[in-house]
Protein backbone atom coordinates (compact mmCIF):
# COMPACT_ATOMS: atom_id res chain seq x y z
CA UNK A 1 0.00 0.00 0.00
CA UNK A 2 1.41 3.26 -1.11
CA UNK A 3 1.78 6.24 1.68
CA UNK A 4 -1.23 8.43 -0.22
CA UNK A 5 -3.17 4.82 -0.03
CA UNK A 6 -2.34 4.41 3.99
CA UNK A 7 -3.24 8.49 4.38
CA UNK A 8 -6.30 8.34 2.62
CA UNK A 9 -7.36 5.15 4.31
CA UNK A 10 -6.53 6.96 7.64
CA UNK A 11 -8.82 9.86 6.92
CA UNK A 12 -11.80 6.97 6.21
CA UNK A 13 -10.94 5.47 9.64
CA UNK A 14 -11.08 8.64 11.12
CA UNK A 15 -14.79 9.27 10.50
CA UNK A 16 -15.71 6.24 12.30
CA UNK A 17 -17.03 5.12 15.56
CA UNK A 18 -17.06 0.96 16.05
CA UNK A 19 -18.35 -1.06 18.97
CA UNK A 20 -17.69 -4.32 19.66
CA UNK A 21 -18.95 -6.97 22.22
CA UNK A 22 -17.54 -7.21 25.70
CA UNK A 23 -16.03 -5.31 28.51
CA UNK A 24 -12.18 -5.77 26.90
CA UNK A 25 -11.17 -4.31 23.88
CA UNK A 26 -10.43 -7.13 21.11
CA UNK A 27 -7.44 -6.79 19.09
CA UNK A 28 -8.70 -6.06 15.61
CA UNK A 29 -10.45 -2.83 17.32
CA UNK A 30 -7.11 -2.04 19.01
CA UNK A 31 -5.29 -2.43 15.53
CA UNK A 32 -7.78 -0.52 13.70
CA UNK A 33 -7.35 2.75 16.41
CA UNK A 34 -3.71 2.29 15.61
CA UNK A 35 -4.43 2.76 12.17
CA UNK A 36 -6.32 5.50 12.92
CA UNK A 37 -10.10 4.66 13.67
CA UNK A 38 -12.09 7.89 14.84
CA UNK A 39 -12.96 6.15 18.37
CA UNK A 40 -15.58 3.62 20.23
CA UNK A 41 -19.06 3.65 20.69
CA UNK A 42 -19.46 2.05 24.22
CA UNK A 43 -23.08 0.00 25.39
CA UNK A 44 -24.18 -1.89 28.26
CA UNK A 45 -22.45 -4.83 27.79
CA UNK A 46 -19.32 -2.80 27.54
CA UNK A 47 -19.70 -1.74 31.40
CA UNK A 48 -18.64 -3.82 34.35
CA UNK A 49 -18.26 -0.81 36.89
CA UNK A 50 -16.55 2.04 36.66
CA UNK A 51 -13.49 1.12 37.39
CA UNK A 52 -13.07 -1.96 34.52
CA UNK A 53 -14.55 0.81 32.06
CA UNK A 54 -11.91 3.22 33.13
CA UNK A 55 -9.21 0.25 32.45
CA UNK A 56 -11.17 -0.53 29.16
CA UNK A 57 -10.77 3.03 28.07
CA UNK A 58 -7.88 3.25 29.20
CA UNK A 59 -6.23 0.36 26.63
CA UNK A 60 -8.10 2.16 23.77
CA UNK A 61 -6.38 5.35 24.51
CA UNK A 62 -3.03 3.21 25.03
CA UNK A 63 -3.78 1.98 21.33
CA UNK A 64 -5.40 5.48 19.35
CA UNK A 65 -3.95 8.52 21.04
CA UNK A 66 -6.65 10.58 22.08
CA UNK A 67 -9.83 8.47 20.52
CA UNK A 68 -13.40 9.59 20.71
CA UNK A 69 -14.60 7.43 22.97
CA UNK A 70 -18.75 8.00 23.17
CA UNK A 71 -21.39 6.30 24.73
CA UNK A 72 -25.13 7.35 25.51
CA UNK A 73 -25.59 8.36 29.03
CA UNK A 74 -28.56 10.70 29.37
CA UNK A 75 -29.91 9.63 33.17
CA UNK A 76 -33.71 8.00 33.45
CA UNK A 77 -34.37 5.34 30.92
CA UNK A 78 -31.23 5.65 28.84
CA UNK A 79 -27.90 4.89 30.42
CA UNK A 80 -25.19 2.92 30.04
CA UNK A 81 -22.75 3.62 32.90
CA UNK A 82 -25.53 1.99 34.68
CA UNK A 83 -27.13 0.03 32.25
CA UNK A 84 -27.64 -3.43 34.45
CA UNK A 85 -29.00 -1.93 37.60
CA UNK A 86 -30.85 2.05 36.56
CA UNK A 87 -29.63 5.00 36.23
CA UNK A 88 -30.04 6.76 39.80
CA UNK A 89 -30.61 10.64 37.99
CA UNK A 90 -33.68 11.61 36.92
CA UNK A 91 -34.69 11.30 32.95
CA UNK A 92 -35.08 14.64 30.79
CA UNK A 93 -39.04 14.14 31.23
CA UNK A 94 -38.79 14.41 34.80
CA UNK A 95 -36.25 17.66 34.71
CA UNK A 96 -38.97 19.00 32.39
CA UNK A 97 -41.60 19.18 34.73
CA UNK A 98 -40.02 20.50 37.77
CA UNK A 99 -38.55 23.14 35.17
CA UNK A 100 -35.04 24.49 36.90
CA UNK A 101 -32.24 24.68 34.79
CA UNK A 102 -30.06 24.91 37.33
CA UNK A 103 -30.84 21.59 38.45
CA UNK A 104 -31.04 19.94 34.85
CA UNK A 105 -27.31 21.81 34.75
CA UNK A 106 -26.26 20.38 37.79
CA UNK A 107 -27.17 16.81 37.02
CA UNK A 108 -25.84 16.79 33.59
CA UNK A 109 -22.32 18.47 34.98
CA UNK A 110 -22.41 15.10 37.70
CA UNK A 111 -23.37 12.90 35.26
CA UNK A 112 -19.97 14.27 33.27
CA UNK A 113 -18.24 14.22 36.13
CA UNK A 114 -18.17 10.14 36.20
CA UNK A 115 -18.41 10.04 32.32
CA UNK A 116 -14.64 12.06 32.84
CA UNK A 117 -13.89 9.99 35.45
CA UNK A 118 -14.58 6.35 33.55
CA UNK A 119 -12.32 8.13 30.24
CA UNK A 120 -15.32 9.04 27.93
CA UNK A 121 -14.80 12.22 26.15
CA UNK A 122 -18.11 12.57 24.41
CA UNK A 123 -21.96 11.80 25.72
CA UNK A 124 -24.52 11.39 23.18
CA UNK A 125 -26.96 13.67 25.27
CA UNK A 126 -28.88 15.43 25.59
CA UNK A 127 -32.06 15.06 23.62
CA UNK A 128 -33.22 18.13 22.37
CA UNK A 129 -36.44 16.74 20.84
CA UNK A 130 -39.63 18.91 21.36
CA UNK A 131 -42.08 15.96 22.24
CA UNK A 132 -45.33 16.77 20.02
CA UNK A 133 -46.23 13.70 19.41
CA UNK A 134 -47.73 11.89 22.12
CA UNK A 135 -47.58 7.96 20.20
CA UNK A 136 -44.06 8.23 19.43
CA UNK A 137 -42.54 5.76 20.06
CA UNK A 138 -38.61 6.40 20.09
CA UNK A 139 -38.53 9.87 22.04
CA UNK A 140 -41.26 9.98 25.14
CA UNK A 141 -39.59 11.08 28.19
CA UNK A 142 -36.21 11.13 26.65
CA UNK A 143 -37.72 14.77 25.97
CA UNK A 144 -37.68 17.78 28.05
CA UNK A 145 -41.21 18.08 27.03
CA UNK A 146 -43.33 19.08 24.19
CA UNK A 147 -43.01 23.00 24.63
CA UNK A 148 -40.01 24.38 22.46
CA UNK A 149 -38.69 27.07 25.00
CA UNK A 150 -38.86 24.40 27.55
CA UNK A 151 -36.93 21.75 25.89
CA UNK A 152 -34.19 24.44 24.61
CA UNK A 153 -34.12 26.05 27.87
CA UNK A 154 -32.98 22.55 29.54
CA UNK A 155 -30.83 21.24 26.40
CA UNK A 156 -28.68 24.39 26.94
CA UNK A 157 -28.79 23.88 30.44
CA UNK A 158 -27.61 19.67 29.84
CA UNK A 159 -24.71 21.14 27.28
CA UNK A 160 -23.48 23.80 29.89
CA UNK A 161 -23.42 20.93 32.58
CA UNK A 162 -21.90 17.89 30.65
CA UNK A 163 -19.05 20.31 28.73
CA UNK A 164 -18.34 22.14 32.36
CA UNK A 165 -16.94 18.56 33.43
CA UNK A 166 -14.93 18.07 30.21
CA UNK A 167 -17.21 16.00 28.21
CA UNK A 168 -18.35 17.04 24.81
CA UNK A 169 -22.29 16.89 24.39
CA UNK A 170 -24.22 15.61 21.36
CA UNK A 171 -27.44 17.43 21.01
CA UNK A 172 -30.01 15.30 19.44
CA UNK A 173 -31.38 14.64 17.02
CA UNK A 174 -31.30 17.24 14.01
CA UNK A 175 -33.84 18.45 12.91
CA UNK A 176 -36.11 16.96 15.24
CA UNK A 177 -37.86 13.37 15.92
CA UNK A 178 -40.56 14.53 18.51
CA UNK A 179 -43.26 14.26 15.77
CA UNK A 180 -42.72 10.55 14.41
CA UNK A 181 -45.13 7.97 15.14
CA UNK A 182 -42.35 5.09 13.76
CA UNK A 183 -39.24 4.12 14.97
CA UNK A 184 -36.20 5.13 13.11
CA UNK A 185 -34.14 1.56 14.06
CA UNK A 186 -36.90 -0.35 12.24
CA UNK A 187 -38.05 2.18 9.09
CA UNK A 188 -37.73 5.50 8.19
CA UNK A 189 -40.19 8.10 10.06
CA UNK A 190 -42.14 11.46 8.35
CA UNK A 191 -41.74 14.37 9.78
CA UNK A 192 -44.40 15.81 7.40
CA UNK A 193 -44.43 19.89 8.65
CA UNK A 194 -44.09 23.04 6.91
CA UNK A 195 -40.61 24.91 6.85
CA UNK A 196 -42.81 27.80 9.23
CA UNK A 197 -43.54 24.48 11.45
CA UNK A 198 -39.72 23.08 11.69
CA UNK A 199 -38.31 26.53 12.16
CA UNK A 200 -40.92 27.40 15.42
CA UNK A 201 -40.80 24.02 16.58
CA UNK A 202 -38.09 21.54 16.15
CA UNK A 203 -34.92 24.23 15.02
CA UNK A 204 -35.92 25.97 18.27
CA UNK A 205 -33.66 24.11 20.90
CA UNK A 206 -31.05 23.15 18.23
CA UNK A 207 -30.31 27.05 17.68
CA UNK A 208 -29.90 27.52 21.41
CA UNK A 209 -27.57 24.43 21.64
CA UNK A 210 -25.66 25.88 19.09
CA UNK A 211 -25.34 29.28 20.65
CA UNK A 212 -24.45 28.02 23.53
CA UNK A 213 -21.25 25.90 22.21
CA UNK A 214 -22.27 22.45 21.83
CA UNK A 215 -19.65 19.95 20.59
CA UNK A 216 -21.44 18.17 18.40
CA UNK A 217 -24.42 17.28 17.00
CA UNK A 218 -26.52 14.12 16.12
CA UNK A 219 -28.46 13.21 13.15
CA UNK A 220 -32.17 11.99 12.94
CA UNK A 221 -33.00 8.91 10.24
CA UNK A 222 -36.09 11.07 9.68
CA UNK A 223 -37.47 12.40 6.73
CA UNK A 224 -39.20 15.96 6.22
CA UNK A 225 -40.41 16.22 3.09
CA UNK A 226 -40.37 20.22 2.40
CA UNK A 227 -36.77 19.97 3.71
CA UNK A 228 -35.29 16.72 2.27
CA UNK A 229 -37.99 14.76 0.33
CA UNK A 230 -37.53 11.02 0.99
CA UNK A 231 -34.00 11.40 2.42
CA UNK A 232 -33.39 10.35 5.90
CA UNK A 233 -31.64 14.23 7.44
CA UNK A 234 -28.83 12.09 8.40
CA UNK A 235 -28.11 11.40 4.17
CA UNK A 236 -29.40 14.94 2.98
CA UNK A 237 -27.30 17.56 2.00
CA UNK A 238 -30.30 19.94 2.34
CA UNK A 239 -30.47 19.25 6.03
CA UNK A 240 -27.08 18.81 7.21
CA UNK A 241 -24.37 21.34 4.70
CA UNK A 242 -28.05 23.99 3.82
CA UNK A 243 -29.69 24.05 7.21
CA UNK A 244 -27.55 22.90 9.38
CA UNK A 245 -24.09 24.73 8.68
CA UNK A 246 -25.58 27.51 6.11
CA UNK A 247 -28.20 28.88 7.85
CA UNK A 248 -27.82 27.74 11.33
CA UNK A 249 -23.89 28.89 11.22
CA UNK A 250 -22.99 25.15 13.30
CA UNK A 251 -19.47 24.55 12.82
CA UNK A 252 -18.81 21.92 15.18
CA UNK A 253 -19.09 18.22 14.53
CA UNK A 254 -21.82 16.49 13.17
CA UNK A 255 -22.31 13.13 14.50
CA UNK A 256 -24.68 10.40 12.67
CA UNK A 257 -27.17 8.11 14.45
CA UNK A 258 -26.37 4.47 14.63
CA UNK A 259 -25.91 4.11 10.41
CA UNK A 260 -26.87 -0.24 11.65
CA UNK A 261 -30.82 0.99 11.68
CA UNK A 262 -33.27 -0.37 9.58
CA UNK A 263 -33.69 3.06 8.44
CA UNK A 264 -30.36 3.02 6.93
CA UNK A 265 -28.87 -0.29 6.11
CA UNK A 266 -32.57 -1.22 4.12
CA UNK A 267 -32.23 1.65 2.17
CA UNK A 268 -29.05 2.20 0.98
CA UNK A 269 -26.65 -0.28 3.20
CA UNK A 270 -23.76 0.59 5.27
CA UNK A 271 -21.57 1.62 3.16
CA UNK A 272 -23.59 3.50 1.40
CA UNK A 273 -25.10 4.93 3.82
CA UNK A 274 -21.68 6.17 5.21
CA UNK A 275 -20.42 7.67 1.86
CA UNK A 276 -23.71 9.36 1.39
CA UNK A 277 -23.78 10.51 5.13
CA UNK A 278 -20.29 11.94 4.86
CA UNK A 279 -20.94 13.80 1.76
CA UNK A 280 -24.21 15.40 2.87
CA UNK A 281 -22.34 17.17 5.55
CA UNK A 282 -21.70 14.14 8.69
CA UNK A 283 -18.63 14.35 10.30
CA UNK A 284 -18.22 11.29 12.75
CA UNK A 285 -20.34 7.81 12.15
CA UNK A 286 -21.56 6.22 14.55
CA UNK A 287 -21.88 2.45 13.05
CA UNK A 288 -24.22 1.06 15.64
CA UNK A 289 -23.51 -1.95 17.81
CA UNK A 290 -24.27 -4.87 15.20
CA UNK A 291 -21.39 -3.87 12.59
CA UNK A 292 -17.95 -5.86 13.49
CA UNK A 293 -14.38 -6.46 12.11
CA UNK A 294 -15.62 -6.90 8.45
CA UNK A 295 -18.30 -4.54 8.38
CA UNK A 296 -16.05 -1.93 9.79
CA UNK A 297 -13.14 -2.62 7.55
CA UNK A 298 -15.96 -2.23 4.28
CA UNK A 299 -17.17 0.78 5.47
CA UNK A 300 -13.55 1.80 5.32
CA UNK A 301 -13.10 0.20 1.75
CA UNK A 302 -16.24 2.17 0.70
CA UNK A 303 -15.31 5.72 1.89
CA UNK A 304 -11.64 5.32 0.04
CA UNK A 305 -13.79 3.75 -3.07
CA UNK A 306 -15.66 6.75 -3.56
CA UNK A 307 -13.00 9.40 -3.02
CA UNK A 308 -10.86 7.34 -5.84
CA UNK A 309 -14.17 7.43 -7.79
CA UNK A 310 -14.97 11.03 -7.51
CA UNK A 311 -18.00 10.56 -5.60
CA UNK A 312 -17.04 11.69 -2.42
CA UNK A 313 -14.54 14.65 -2.32
CA UNK A 314 -11.33 14.54 -0.17
CA UNK A 315 -12.14 17.82 1.00
CA UNK A 316 -14.86 17.05 2.82
CA UNK A 317 -12.78 13.96 4.43
CA UNK A 318 -10.11 16.15 5.45
CA UNK A 319 -12.69 18.64 6.90
CA UNK A 320 -14.50 15.80 8.94
CA UNK A 321 -11.34 14.55 10.02
CA UNK A 322 -9.98 18.69 11.04
CA UNK A 323 -13.09 19.28 13.50
CA UNK A 324 -13.52 15.66 15.04
CA UNK A 325 -9.62 16.16 15.76
CA UNK A 326 -11.01 20.25 17.04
Amino acid sequence: MSRSDRGLRRLAAGTLLAAFQGTTPPGWVLRELEDGLGGVTLFGFNVDGHERLAALTAALREAGGEPVISLDEEGGDVTRLDYHVGSPYPGNAALGAVDDPGLTREVYQAIGAELAGCGVNLDMAPDADVNSEADNPVIGTRAFGDEPNLVARHAVAAVEGLQAAGVAACVKHFPGHGATRVDSHVAVPVVDVTPEVLRGRELVPFRAAIAAGTKSIMTAHVAVPALTGRTPATLSTAALTGLLRDELGYDGVVVSDALDMHAITKSVGLGGGAVRSLAAGADLLCLGPLPGRDEVRGVIDAIVAAVREGTLPPARLEEAAARVTA
